[in-house]
């Protein structure tokens, strides 16, 4: 069986990137369709034979694809899967919108519905300028997007709130297959500081970021927030000296930070949320939003806790106190998350359809 897989574009580094390797575990001959692709930025991706799209020739098209919205769909279309059984949509924007002949198999694994068109319209258009110019275009992507919706044969659905979106938005049925943890076998490395407050998330304005920044403002609070993003800079000026910004951590310091903690802090409604399930995983219990994909992955009371407005999170963290939750419990929730799991599930949803 000859098998693709397709991704939005291959130039960063996240959670989306791990679960496209661990395809690459299930099937590793597998090709590697992608809008663009920069080496430099992303060089976990060198065990794909990579093929890109036009697009990759246009100016800063690498590092700014979001200037080439309009062409995202006709770069996908462009590709030609007529060699290929199966081919694997990873998507949370275009790729999905592939174009396959009867005899190929096409599963859409969505990441969320197109975020910047559906669900985090509001966020990404909250400047009134910004969403009065720019409703022509988001009109003609809605547009193409419902169309691209209904190509891909079979929908998974990374959690249960995705699914439900996949429902709202695109009217498909799908099944939910979680991602699988990708922990390496690098022996962590502690950093001297200890008991901590933990953010681990690119830095972006939907992953409520300057909420927690907010929060242990007030609260004057230890927190160590891990990541990049287009938020860094804006972030960075509003924290005071209680709050730490760490970036480009090899496994073994990313996995020392974890053990060090108090707790993860996920201050936003994630698709799903791959830090809470590593923050499980070296036992750490999750201060969460309760909604989203935290839903699945954390048991509240036992594993960690939700809030659903600013006090709330900050009561739980003035209280905190890590003992009232079981560290083996912790590590016991993270194994539903296995690569083993995965691969079961996602080989068996394959043979059935």
């Amino acid at each position: 069986m000859k098998v693709a897989l397709v991704y939005d574009r291959v130039n960063k580094w996240g959670g989306a990137e791990r679960l496209l390797l661990s395809l690459h575990k299930i099937f590793p001959s597998a090709d590697l369709f992608t809008s663009v692709y920069k080496p430099k930025t992303a060089p976990w991706a060198n065990v794909f034979k990579v093929k890109h799209s036009f697009l990759q020739n246009f100016p800063i098209a690498k590092t700014a694809h979001e200037l080439y919205a309009p062409f995202m769909p006709l770069a996908f279309e462009s590709f030609n899967f007529e060699d290929y059984d199966l081919v694997i949509s990873l998507t949370s924007e275009a790729a999905k919108g592939i174009i396959t002949k009867p005899g190929t198999l096409h599963i859409c694994y969505c990441l969320t519905p197109t975020r910047y068109l559906w669900s985090g319209y509001d966020i990404y258009f909250k400047n009134l300028l910004l969403r009065l110019l720019s409703a022509p275009l988001v009109s003609y992507l809605r547009n193409w997007d419902r169309v691209a919706s209904q190509r891909p044969d079979e929908y998974i659905a990374i959690s249960a709130e995705v699914s439900k979106r996949i429902k709202k938005y695109y009217k498909r049925s799908s099944q939910v297959i979680f991602p699988p943890l990708s922990i390496s076998d690098a022996t962590p490395k502690l950093p001297e500081a200890r008991d901590y407050f933990l953010i681990v998330s690119r830095l972006v304005a939907y992953k409520k970021i300057d909420l927690a920044v907010k929060v242990f403002n007030k609260l004057k609070l230890p927190l160590v927030i891990i990541g990049t993003g287009w938020e860094e800079a804006s972030l960075k000026s509003k924290a005071k000296d209680n709050v730490t910004f760490l970036k480009n951590l090899r496994d073994e310091e990313l996995y020392g930070y974890y053990i060090n903690s108090k707790a993860l802090v996920f201050p936003g409604k994630e698709d799903f949320g791959l830090s809470m399930a590593e923050a499980q995983f070296f036992g750490k219990p999750v201060i969460a939003f309760g909604e989203g994909g935290a839903l699945d992955i954390i048991k509240e009371g036992i594993t960690g806790v939700y809030f659903k407005s600013e006090d709330e999170l900050m009561n739980i963290l003035e209280n905190f106190n890590a003992s009232l939750y079981n560290k083996e419990a912790c590590v016991e929730n993270s194994q539903r998350f296995s690569f083993k799991n995965f691969k079961k599930e996602l080989l068996n949803f394959i043979e059935k359809v």
